[in-house]
């Protein structure tokens, strides 16, 4: 089950030390996915949080990438991110009948979007959203958030991957 995964090099400049740390926990994220059946990826292991399932996890981080870049850094439109619905905290989470393929097919264009964004600004350069006190954190700061983010769920999929068939291994 475990593939290639590799840490940035010791000597990397701040920007490849950064990408290279948030794409290998984005690898970890796919890796717990492996081989999960449809019925596992939906099932849920945590009584007290019935929407962390492994499809949940990557829904979850599909629309965390969105919110950080596209509309915190960028400026755009929050309405598209589940995120922001004040009727529902989970919204980001549910999967709503989507298949994993297709949740992971969606989680990869964000990232791909996100590191569009990301080779296109500099690390100093700030968010545009106004309406969100996050919004005014520059990019290297927003990247960071995002390794650790990601790490974290990265985590939680490890556990709830255990839960579910008891694999396990983290790199």
């Amino acid at each position: 089950m475990a593939p290639s995964l590799e840490r940035p090099p010791f000597q990397a400049d701040e920007r490849t030390a950064l990408l290279g740390w948030l794409d290998l926990q984005r690898q970890i994220l796919r890796w717990k996915c492996e081989g999960l059946s449809e019925v596992d990826a939906h099932r849920s292991v945590i009584p007290t949080s019935p929407a962390m399932t492994v499809a949940g996890l990557i829904s979850h981080m599909r629309w965390v990438e969105h919110l950080w870049l596209e509309v915190l850094f960028l400026g755009g439109d929050e309405r598209q991110n589940p995120s922001f619905d004040e009727t529902d905290d989970d919204a980001n989470w549910r999967t709503d009948g989507v298949t994993l393929k297709q949740l992971l097919a969606d989680y990869e264009t964000q990232c791909a979007r996100s590191n569009e964004i990301v080779a296109a600004a500099s690390l100093d350069d700030v968010g545009r959203h106004s309406g969100h006190h996050a919004g005014k954190a520059n990019l290297r700061w927003m990247l960071i958030h995002l390794i650790e983010e990601t790490g974290r769920h990265a985590g939680h999929a490890d556990i709830v991957r255990e839960l579910l068939d008891g694999v396990k291994g983290y790199y």
